[in-house]
């Protein structure tokens, strides 16, 4: 298999494995949805869980996996909102953690263009 049929796969193991994630364990999460958002954290938390679910099964399957990559680049940008808001609660955390969270908001940006160049090579393929 080469590096280039790996990357989708990579991709949709990674939002796999973070939907699944929200589900097991969705307490960190809930922390992390933005106070200004409607309705409880752990709503937003499931929802955004099952979206990634939803994510990773669309770009696994070839027939789908460009619109799905396509909808994961939105989407990463679309919560990028939750990790400025976990750089901003965490700035008074010990050191380490304090630079995890803002180790996250750069990362955000790899996500984005891993997920459009999984769409741009998916495309026409079925």
């Amino acid at each position: 298999m080469s590096r280039s049929e790996r990357s989708p796969l990579l991709l949709a193991g990674l939002l796999a494995t973070a939907g699944v994630a929200h589900f097991a364990t969705p307490r960190p999460f809930d922390a992390l949805v933005p106070r200004a958002l409607p309705g409880s954290p752990r709503a937003w938390t499931y929802g955004s869980g099952a979206v990634e679910l939803a994510l990773a099964a669309g770009i696994a399957a070839p027939r789908t996996r460009a619109v799905a990559a396509k909808a994961a680049a939105a989407f990463f940008v679309g919560v990028f909102p939750a990790n400025v808001q976990m750089a901003v609660d965490w700035r008074h955390r010990p050191a380490p953690l304090r630079t995890a969270a803002l180790a996250r908001l750069p990362l955000q940006l790899p996500l984005v263009l891993w997920a459009r160049g999984v769409a741009r090579n998916g495309e026409g393929r079925s």
